[in-house]
Order: C-alpha cells, then structure tokens, then sequence
C-alpha cells in the first residue's frame, strides 16, 4: 500500500466570490518530488499555504505527512518544513543567529542544534558566511540560509515556493543542486511550486499543471511533453545573434530541435 506525504481530495479556496482553488485532487507518494507548475495567479500558492497551514480550505480534504491540516495543524507544522518566496530573515542578523533560533523554536537542544547546523552548513555550502550579518548576503545565499532554517528540524516534507525566481542562473543551478541532494540523500518529500516549464523538467518525478484553479494536467515531465505533440514555432531573431539563439533554446529540455534560417528560428 502507498503511503503519501500530501493528499488532497476536492479541495477548495474561496476569496468572496472567487475560486482560488477548485476541487483540487493531488496524491505525493513519500520521497517524491512534485513539481507544481502554472503562471502567476492560477493558484499555486493559494494551495501550498492550505497544505502548510497557513490558510484553512473552504471545502475538501487535505493532508500532510498522515495528519489533517484543519483538525491537526500543530502534528503537520512539527513534520514540516516551508521556504516561501520572500523569505523573511532579519538581516541584522547573522545567519548562524538565525539557525539557532529556528532551532530553539522546534525545541531541539544545544547539542541538538549544533549537529544539525554542521550538516546544514556542509549541504547548503555558505562556510564562513554564517558568521556574517544577513544583509551583506547575495539573493542566491538568502534563499540557501532560508532552505537551512526550514531544514534545521530535519522535516519529513519539504515545501518550497517558487525557490529560484529572481536568482541568476548560476545561483539557480546550485538551489537545483541542493534540491536534487536533499532528495536522494535524505529521500525527503519535496513539494516545489514554480513557474519555470524548465525547473519542474530538471528536478520533478512528476508534474502538476494548475491553471484557473484546476489541475489541467498531471504526470512525470516526459510524459508531459510527449503529450504536448510536435507543435513548430518560428520567431524573428537578429542573425548576429542566431548561434546564441539556437545554443539557449536547445539547452531547453522541452524543446526537441532548433533551427535558424535567415534571421529566423524554428
């Protein structure tokens, strides 16, 4: 039998007379990455904050690591960990203070919270840098500081909101790194929102695509794109640029082949 770390049956977020989320049915399977993906406004963080406890369903049902998020939030938050898009750190702060204090918020205990920092600081790689005050962080190194402090209670189900917008794509590469380790190493449950077609093909099991408030389609990423079929798109580039052009959009995983023709690409 399946166990799931996130289960959801017809659930439903309501603002007035808007439908944020609409019947929402998903089933993550433990030590899965779940690539949740949709443009702004089509309801992925509406329901992240439901499954995280954040904002409470209108209607239906949803689960986290075994316990209901209405009836039971405090078993849920325990077994949690969540990286929103605006991490809130204290910048005044050094991101050593700031583990620390996450620390003695989920109760761990002196000994506790320095075996978990030292793993912490070897996997997100910020060295010397925890000694330093938040405020002189890059963007990249304050989204691995808030990874770090919504791993620092070693969670069985790791949210993440949207963990690289904003990022260059050398400090996104190493946020996919962390991801895809935290995965295999901890098999630790993921649950990733984005609105990047090509961060859900690199890091997900499985997709799901929500539009509208409505699951449009679910499956793992190959299965997606070969349901998409051989759609052709030309566009107009400036021919000084046509390698450059052709190089990028090849690097993209859902895009089969590139051809560039008299200053146009298809």
């Amino acid at each position: 039998m399946t166990t799931f770390a996130i289960r959801t049956e017809g659930l439903v977020r309501r603002f007035g007379e808007t439908t944020a989320v609409d019947g929402v049915d998903i089933a993550v399977p433990n030590g899965e990455i779940y690539g949740f993906l949709g443009p702004n406004g089509a309801g992925k963080s509406t329901l992240m904050r439901m499954l995280v406890t954040l904002l409470l369903p209108t209607e239906g049902l949803a689960e986290v690591a075994g316990f209901n998020v209405v009836s039971d939030p405090d078993s849920v938050r325990l077994r949690i960990g969540v990286a929103l898009q605006d991490a809130s750190l204290d910048s005044k702060q050094t991101g050593l203070e700031i583990l620390k204090l996450q620390a003695r918020l989920y109760g761990l205990n002196k000994d506790e919270t320095a075996s978990r920092i030292k793993v912490l600081s070897g996997l997100i790689d910020l060295g010397e840098a925890l000694d330093r005050r938040v405020g002189t962080y890059s963007g990249g190194m304050k989204r691995r500081l808030d990874l770090a402090a919504a791993l620092v209670h070693n969670p069985d189900v790791l949210f993440l909101d949207e963990p690289t917008t904003g990022l260059d794509p050398v400090s996104r590469a190493v946020v996919w790194g962390e991801v895809r380790r935290l995965n295999e190493e901890l098999v630790m449950t993921i649950f990733l929102t984005t609105q990047y077609l090509e961060e859900a093909d690199e890091l997900a099991h499985r997709v799901g695509i929500i539009d509208a408030g409505n699951i449009v389609a679910e499956g793992t990423p190959e299965a997606l794109k070969r349901g998409v079929g051989n759609d052709v798109i030309v566009a107009e580039v400036d021919p000084t640029h046509g390698d450059l052009a052709v190089s990028s959009l090849a690097s993209i995983g859902a895009i089969d082949s590139v051809e560039a023709h008299a200053g146009e690409i298809t």
